[in-house]
């Protein structure tokens, strides 16, 4: 097997400045091949390369700061690798203690000495697997890229990314199809096709017969299910051997120590026979020895012993009440039925402590000292220990399931009432099981029920939704052909004046004109939408009152032929509207002398009348300018002489 071990030589993965490096180990059957430092990132391109059995570390904190770091690497391990807490789960304990479980020394201060150790006690079994996926797997098949806002082509371009999820999808189905695999689909409708589709398994993400991919339009991405938190596995089956005192009588207490004489459980209580005692040792460990605090045994403890094949210990003489206090001192303890069961798991354990020295002086390294001090109790010589473990490398034989110790004399009638209290009390649980059984079958059918009901509301808010946008963009369109129809009616209109205005214009009895129905900007704007002024048309203003320079200027830069006032003659108009027209050359005629007839927008001069008008206007418009030139002559003499005036003076 193939083995990693990992220490940290510098660097935290706390540290945002100095990030970790690695001792990095290789060892294979038992063998080192390599030995080189790595970051976390190289760390996990070896781990894709090599696919070791087993990556260990001393502490998963030196890999993640957190659950949802942790999840995250082992997302992205290998799925053969499994990572290893050498120094236990839940509960764990110094590198130095585990090594020397295996009689391992070695250089605290060396990481890539550490990084031996932890490889070499993970191959021989030490240590707790870190679980922290369910059997359930997510394939999950989304686009690699956003379709974003786009261009004139952005559904088009949508379409094929849709298009390229659904059929990835599809091909996906088909795998999971042929290699017979149960699985739920969520599918994500979206424009051309599916958006993401998430297939659920059954199946650990090492069964899984679909790989990962990544393509130009679509991804594959294969998650595991996360557990709530954290587990441990220990990395071997094998129960740990158990040094244990039992106190028997109405209130049972029991202590159970390792071989190392560390206290792993102690307990007491008036409901415990030992049909309970010896299943709550079972998940324990492996009783090895069993011990009582006076000097002849009681029988039911030694049924006890019986049920596990243990070996039995005695004190010579029954411990006196002085020397368990002393005894019990060190370790917290509850009554004095508690007291007498640990006092009698220390006897033991002192009673083989020093043996255990002596043997383990001359094991070599790398060997399971548990096994070893089991040998050792047993009464076995170390060579013949190191050769049962050579001739037997099979895992050890299971625990024998827990027995049920004969009833004990005046308790008999008790321990049968009890019997049958709990046979009464496991039918009970069996009926609570099968209830709860039922009810979550009940609760899965209506949760299948909402999800239809749910998806059928969906359908149907989305059918409303479109529907009511259907609605809302037909109001529009309709609103809009009300003014696209509005607005021919209205060109129409303006067509058919401006045909009779172009007929008239053949008319040789008069000159047609335009009617202008104020004085007014305005007015000007309202003319020029309907039938338009062109350069050289002729107006007819009906409305002199709220001229303004503005409209003068406008009329005169759309260089019309002139205007023809409601006036009856040109002396009943104002003065400086006169002036002004004068001042931008725009011909002004009044009505009164050219026989103006008018005919809703459109009206008509007599010609003769009208250019004897304009005739008349055009002298008044040379005499006009003449007074402009004389004036600005007089104005210049003017300014010659007082400047030649101050010159003289100055001169002077």
């Amino acid at each position: 097997m193939k083995v990693i071990g990992v220490d940290v030589i510098r660097g935290s993965v706390r540290s945002r400045s100095r990030r970790p490096s690695y001792a990095f180990v290789r060892l294979e059957d038992g063998e080192i091949v390599e030995e080189t430092e790595v970051t976390l990132f190289r760390l996990l391109r070896r781990l894709a390369e090599e696919r070791p059995g087993v990556l260990a570390v001393d502490s998963l904190q030196e890999l993640a700061t957190d659950q949802h770091e942790l999840y995250a690497l082992l997302q992205a391990m290998p799925t053969e690798t499994r990572l290893v807490q050498v120094t236990g789960g839940e509960r764990t304990e110094s590198l130095a203690q585990v090594a020397g479980r295996y009689n391992i020394r070695f250089n605290r201060l060396s990481p890539y000495d550490e990084a031996r150790t932890i490889a070499r006690v993970a191959a021989l079994g030490a240590g707790a697997e870190v679980i922290a996926f369910e059997n359930t797997t997510e394939v999950a098949v989304t686009r690699h890229r956003s379709p974003g806002r786009g261009g004139w082509s952005q559904n088009r371009y949508t379409r094929k990314i849709h298009g390229a999820v659904q059929r990835k999808a599809r091909e996906i189905e088909a795998q999971l199809a042929e290699a017979g695999v149960r699985y739920t689909k969520q599918e994500t409708r979206a424009f051309g096709g599916s958006s993401r589709v998430v297939f659920t398994l059954p199946l650990p993400r090492g069964e899984v017969p679909v790989s990962t991919y990544r393509g130009a339009d679509v991804q594959v991405r294969i998650t595991g299910k996360q557990l709530e938190r954290i587990r441990f596995r220990p990395l071997s089956g094998k129960p740990r051997y158990l040094i244990v005192g039992i106190d028997p009588g109405t209130t049972t207490a029991y202590a159970a120590l390792d071989l190392d004489g560390n206290l792993l459980a102690l307990r007491s209580s008036r409901q415990l026979s030992m049909a309970d005692l010896i299943e709550e040792l079972t998940r324990v460990g492996r009783p090895l020895v069993i011990a009582s605090d006076v000097h002849e045994m009681p029988f039911s403890v030694e049924k006890v012993r019986r049920a596990f094949s243990a070996v039995a210990f005695t004190p010579k003489t029954d411990i006196s009440v002085e020397a368990k206090l002393e005894a019990a001192r060190p370790h917290p303890y509850a009554n004095d039925h508690e007291r007498d069961a640990l006092t009698a798991a220390l006897e033991a354990y002192r009673h083989y402590r020093n043996r255990f020295a002596n043997m383990l002086r001359r094991v070599p390294p790398g060997i399971d000292l548990d096994e070893v001090r089991a040998g050792a109790v047993r009464s076995h010589s170390l060579e013949q220990v190191l050769e049962g473990m050579r001739a037997r490398p099979a895992p050890p034989a299971p625990v024998p399931p827990p027995a049920v110790p004969e009833p004990l004399g005046e308790g008999e009638e008790r321990v049968r009432l009890l019997e049958g209290q709990n046979k009464r009390l496991r039918a009970l649980v069996r009926e609570l099981q099968d209830e709860s059984a039922e009810k979550d079958r009940a609760l899965d059918r209506l949760e299948a029920r909402l999800k239809s009901a749910r998806a059928k509301t969906a359908r149907t808010v989305r059918e409303s939704s479109e529907v009511a946008a259907r609605d809302a963009e037909i109001e529009s369109l309709r609103a809009r052909l009300k003014r696209e129809e509005k607005q021919v009616r209205r060109l129409k209109r303006r067509v058919q004046q401006l045909r009779r205005f172009e007929e008239a214009g053949l008319d040789t009895e008069g000159v047609p004109v335009k009617v202008l129905r104020a004085f007014t900007r305005d007015a000007v704007r309202a003319l020029f939408e309907t039938l338009g002024i062109r350069p050289g048309n002729l107006l007819y203003v009906a409305a002199i009152d709220g001229w303004g320079r503005t409209t003068v200027r406008d009329l005169a830069d759309l260089q019309v032929r002139g205007l023809v006032l409601n006036a009856p003659s040109l002396g009943a108009v104002d003065s400086r509207l006169v002036e002004l027209c004068r001042e931008y050359d725009l011909a002004l005629v009044a009505g009164g002398e050219v026989g103006v007839r008018v005919q809703g927008l459109l009206g008509r001069v007599d010609a003769e009348a009208l250019r004897a008008a304009e005739a008349a206007w055009a002298g008044g418009q040379e005499e006009h300018r003449r007074l402009q030139q004389q004036e600005m002559l007089v104005g210049v003499l003017r300014d010659y002489r007082t400047e030649r005036g101050k010159e003289v003076r100055r001169g002077g």
